[in-house]
């Protein structure tokens, strides 16, 4: 499996079995190396894996995140075994420790301290595969990661990182963080306008659910911002920092600065203008490689 420059995430919980199937098939006759769900409240990771891989031909599927506190470490790796071993080894398993309300409310299990918890879930995945003799000899596996302790684990437990909610700042340091040879695989928020007042109203939108999670807002802290950049919907100079805006050529040249910053390959989450659910085509197709 070799990923390429750009992918696309989108919202699938919010999609019905036929959009989901389109929505796929879409994104890879636009020519983009992956597609990225995350896991939440209404599809289950592994479950939805098979659905987009069954849909699709070359295109990488990646779960963004599998909630670790969802399955035990050998329900993850027989679920990564089987997709990969039935769809051509195009699934990458990107694990996260996901946040309190989706652990504690939802699932009721104790949210513990995220590195150690996913450190120790790492080796009884190991533990597992030692097990079943080492097989299959590709394991691909990433992990959510923001800060520097997470960041250094994708690199020296996984493929590499998956860092959402963050700037071409934040690549550089995941870059220093994960090593020379792990992959960096950023999520971009992206809104095809020139009007920064339409882009930042479709900004406050989408980032209104993660304003209040510490994990987040504790790594734009270290990246400058402070606690009056969440107030009031979040600051402008916050919404500029997380969503690029402009017309096509003025995207692509901003992307860029995540692969100057060391990224492998840039995640395009493509928000309306009009601030409306599901993903802008309109960007989508500016932006692809094939098109």
């Amino acid at each position: 499996m070799k990923l390429g420059k750009l992918g696309v995430f989108a919202f699938t919980e919010i999609m019905g079995s036929k959009e989901l199937s389109e929505t796929v098939q879409r994104v890879e006759k636009c020519g983009y190396s992956s597609f990225w769900y995350p896991e939440s409240r209404i599809y289950e990771s592994m479950a939805l894996g098979a659905y987009l891989l069954s849909q699709t031909e070359k295109l990488v599927i990646v779960s963004a995140i599998a909630n670790i506190y969802a399955r035990d470490a050998a329900t993850s790796v027989m679920g990564h075994d089987t997709l990969n071993s039935l769809y051509g080894e195009r699934f990458v398993l990107g694990l996260g420790v996901s946040y309190p309300p989706l652990v504690s409310d939802l699932r009721g299990h104790e949210f513990r301290k995220p590195v150690s918890t996913m450190r120790a879930y790492l080796d009884a995945m190991d533990q597992v595969w030692e097990s079943l003799g080492n097989l299959p000899a590709s394991k691909q596996v990433m992990l959510a990661a923001l800060g520097p302790k997470m960041l250094e684990l994708a690199g020296e437990r996984s493929m590499g990182a998956l860092p959402y909610n963050a700037t071409p700042e934040h690549t550089s340091i995941a870059r220093r963080h994960v090593g020379t040879t792990g992959l960096v695989c950023t999520e971009q928020k992206i809104c095809l306008t020139e009007d920064i007042e339409e882009a930042r109203a479709a900004a406050r939108a989408a980032l209104e659910l993660y304003l209040p999670m510490e994990h987040y807002y504790n790594n734009w802290f270290r990246l400058g911002f402070d606690q009056s950049d969440l107030e009031n919907g979040g600051s402008d100079r916050l919404m500029d920092a997380l969503v690029m805006s402009g017309n096509a050529e003025q995207l692509q040249s901003k992307l860029q600065t995540h692969f100057d910053n060391g990224a492998n390959q840039v995640v395009l989450q493509a928000l309306k203008p009009n601030g409306q659910h599901g993903p802008d085509w309109s960007a989508l197709e500016a932006l692809a490689p094939a098109v």
